[in-house]
């Protein structure tokens, strides 16, 4: 059923704020008494009373209809009116409203999950909540001043903050004045004067606050702590609560059965099925590695076999379609091995060259001049020793059918190094 109006509200008045007082009432009937265009293009709307929240104190705002038009955003602007921004214009007149059901619940779980939590941490280690961020379709935070906690002490507060919850206690939400807030034992100073409103969780946390909230712990659900990370030398808790926790539980859920049937085990033996396949992975591992390591040697073997000769020395040249520069450079080092051996290896992905040369140390070269002299004509730039050096750049395609053609009268005019 709709929620009824109340009196006639002069346009000139800030907006009366109806969603404090009745958080779940999601319909009503919207009287517009002023539109006007937004600098987005879109049309915005006062009403002299409204439910729809405004984004505010870390909530997001509401979204839903007014007549026909959607509401894409609701904010106060400096007159202290809501704004109504809308999808559609409209005219003066009265319309039926109705808010974001999924929406609204949603950030009433997390905006008092985010009370609970905050309070279990100061309950339970001690620790103050610098600020709070609620979302109800993505993770909520609150940043706390910390270094790190211990997952068993994070384990304690989860457990805490369920524990209100589960305990159904009623979230009381009423105004006091400045010299009543001082008898009130606030969790955190209120950072407003004048009349203060305050959200109590029965007996257990007492905080200012102008947001939409459950109006009993139960209704929260549940709260889980997913992770924590160090944002500005604070530490930023991400929650979830209500539908949001069960969306997560379910996913995960989802995702275990999956990895369970591909395993074939049940889900209490997921772990250690998990431990097995990561030894078994690594043991893997470590023999490809030992063939890849043949593959290699026997490769060089063979390019070492097909070098040409150059003075006193012998080269050995070649091109590899996308090979990975980390290999590239391996088989140049084992290259480097052979006596009298002056290699240089290049790989292109279809944009960036990658070269490597490698001397072996009986050569006299010294790798880096040769590799600056190839590179240096293309804009290209590497480093390395006087046994291997690598680098690269982009380059075009083009580039490689003339990028061995001086390499041999480079190395005749490479003076033997004495190092």
């Amino acid at each position: 059923m709709p929620c009824s109006s109340c009196k006639p509200f002069a346009m000139t008045m800030p907006t009366e704020p109806l969603y404090f007082d009745a958080p779940l009432c999601l319909e009503f009937e919207a009287e517009v008494i002023e539109t006007f265009s937004l600098p987005d293009g879109r049309t915005g709307v006062i009403l002299p009373r409204t439910y729809f929240y405004p984004t505010s104190g870390g909530q997001e705002h509401d979204t839903g209809t007014i007549g026909p038009a959607q509401v894409i955003d609701v904010y106060k602007d400096d007159q202290g009116r809501i704004v109504h921004s809308l999808s559609l214009p409209l005219t003066i007149g009265r319309y039926p409203a109705r808010i974001d059901r999924d929406r609204r619940l949603r950030a009433m779980q997390h905006h008092t999950a985010q009370h609970v939590l905050t309070g279990s941490f100061v309950a339970v280690i001690g620790l103050e909540t610098l600020s709070a961020n609620i979302n109800g379709c993505t993770p909520s935070t609150i940043d706390l001043d910390a270094g790190q906690i211990s997952a068993p002490d994070l384990a304690r507060v989860e457990a805490y903050a369920n524990q209100i919850v589960f305990e159904n206690r009623t979230v009381k939400s009423y105004y006091v004045t400045e010299a009543e807030a001082a008898q009130i034992p606030f969790r955190k100073p209120p950072a407003v004067s004048g009349r203060i409103r305050v959200i109590e969780v029965d007996g257990f946390d007492y905080s200012a606050c102008g947001g939409t909230h459950c109006p009993q712990t139960g209704m929260i659900g549940l709260v889980k702590i997913l992770r924590t990370e160090r944002v500005n030398q604070k530490l930023r808790v991400h929650f979830v609560a209500g539908a949001q926790a069960l969306e997560v539980f379910q996913a995960c859920h989802t995702v275990m059965q999956e990895i369970s049937s591909l395993l074939d085990t049940g889900l209490e033996g997921l772990t250690e099925a998990v431990r097995r396949q990561q030894e078994r992975l690594k043991s893997i591992e470590v023999e490809l590695e030992g063939l890849r390591q043949e593959r290699l040697e026997y490769e060089a073997r063979l390019l070492a076999e097909s070098a040409r000769p150059v003075e006193r020395w012998r080269l050995v040249t070649a091109i590899f379609p996308n090979r990975p520069p980390a290999e590239l450079r391996l088989l140049a080092g084992k290259l480097r091995a052979f006596p009298g051996l002056v290699s240089l290896l290049a790989s292109y992905d279809g944009q960036k060259l990658s070269l490597v040369a490698a001397c072996a140390p009986d050569s006299g070269l010294d790798a880096r001049l040769l590799l600056a002299s190839h590179l240096t004509p293309l804009a290209c730039r590497g480093g390395g020793d006087e046994t291997l050096a690598q680098g690269g750049g982009p380059v075009e395609q083009s580039a490689l059918s003339h990028l061995f053609l001086q390499t041999e009268e480079y190395i005749r005019q490479m003076q033997p190094s004495t190092g």
